[in-house]
């Protein structure tokens, strides 16, 4: 049975859009905007954010239960006026964030609307030992879609979901005209919120190694704060003695995060945030054509394949790390080898069009079998 032509299927959208600025969020910036996504499928938003700065995040408070039940009205609004096909939900997979977004699945998945959930975090594994949460992963997951990042995060929801119910999906970013014969120096990037967790410790440490070994480098932290203050950050720096070689420049945005990025010579990731998964921020580097020093965590080697655009170091091993930047910083032909490496990968896989292209047919494809099977059942 067909699905008549020229009607587009209905998919009422609930994900995160900034602030606060991270990864999910600013999928769902690309997704709202998206000619195409809009073109093809006919599309409703809800704004799933409870929260408007990063340090908020995982924390409780009156506004945010306020909040909470706007998006449930919104969305059972949603449900009632626009008769959707299919709920597309990006479900934060572990704390409190999980139990807010199982409950609106839950009271979703009630009036029988089809969900597929997009996964932009890791944690259902690590979680479900737990008889209560291993309960909810199981209620939430049954008989839905899920989009994967990438094929090596199915190990973190296996126990719950088959392998027939999953689409992988990554992410991809839009291209940025760049000036590329800029004079980089010796410099290092290190762009992600101020979160320990995402490495910035480690590669304090690393930049004291190559201080020791005597290399020539420039290290330039750019994000906002998390659970690392800028005090505590600039005094580590000083106790380190490497005020000379290392600038916490803050938030940047628009040219001046542009500008950043195309006078570095080095991205460094060290990372090994318990919820990575595909670091949107790595595709800008590869973007930029930078050679990056990043980790295994989560799908970072389904982006970066280490001594193809950049290196694969241990997490939390400072000393690789440095061994890794003190070998690109001292030979730029290779830096530069690797940089091109990315950023034909990132043009090949990573782009936004091919992005909005992959999540387009997973969603058109998902809401016309539930048209088929709502066809089928109307007519028994």
């Amino acid at each position: 049975m067909e699905i008549q032509k020229g009607i587009k299927p209905k998919v009422l959208m609930v994900l995160h859009f900034p602030p606060p600025v991270h990864g999910a969020a600013m999928v769902g910036e690309y997704i709202k905007k998206s000619n195409k996504l809009n073109t093809g499928l006919d599309l409703k938003f809800i704004n799933l954010s409870t929260s408007s700065k990063i340090d908020e995040i995982g924390k409780r408070g009156f506004g945010k239960w306020s909040r909470f039940l706007q998006i449930i009205f919104e969305t059972f609004k949603g449900i009632f006026r626009y008769k959707p096909d299919l709920v597309y939900i990006t479900l934060t997979t572990s704390g409190v964030g999980f139990y807010k977004d199982a409950v609106l699945a839950l009271l979703v998945k009630l009036f029988g609307v089809k969900v597929i959930y997009h996964l932009h975090n890791k944690g259902v594994e690590s979680n479900s030992d737990h008889f209560f949460n291993k309960l909810l992963y199981q209620l939430v997951f049954r008989k839905s879609k899920v989009i994967l990042l990438s094929q090596k995060l199915f190990k973190d929801v296996e126990k719950f979901v088959k392998r027939e119910q999953v689409f992988i999906c990554p992410n991809g970013i839009p291209d940025i005209p760049y000036r590329s014969n800029i004079e980089k120096g010796n410099s290092i990037l290190f762009l992600s919120n101020l979160i320990e967790s995402k490495g910035v410790l480690v590669l304090l440490e690393s930049c004291e190694l190559l201080l020791k070994r005597n290399i020539e480098f420039t290290c330039n932290i750019v994000g906002g704060i998390g659970d690392i203050t800028e005090n505590n950050l600039k005094r580590l720096i000083e106790t380190k003695g490497l005020q000379k070689h290392v600038n916490y420049l803050g938030k940047k945005y628009g040219n001046d995060k542009k500008e950043i990025f195309e006078s570095s010579k080095i991205f460094a990731f060290p990372t090994y945030y318990e919820k990575e998964c595909f670091p949107l921020v790595l595709l800008e580097a590869m973007q930029y054509a930078l050679p990056i020093v990043t980790t295994s965590e989560g799908g970072i080697e389904d982006i970066v394949q280490d001594n193809h655009c950049g290196f694969i170091v241990p997490k939390k091993d400072s000393k690789a790390l440095a061994d890794k930047l003190n070998i690109l910083l001292e030979d730029s032909e290779l830096a530069i080898k690797f940089g091109g490496k990315g950023r034909e990968k990132y043009m090949d896989q990573f782009d936004l069009e091919k992005f909005e292209l992959r999540l387009l047919q997973i969603l058109r494809n998902t809401s016309q079998q539930e048209k088929i099977k709502q066809k089928i059942f109307e007519k028994v």
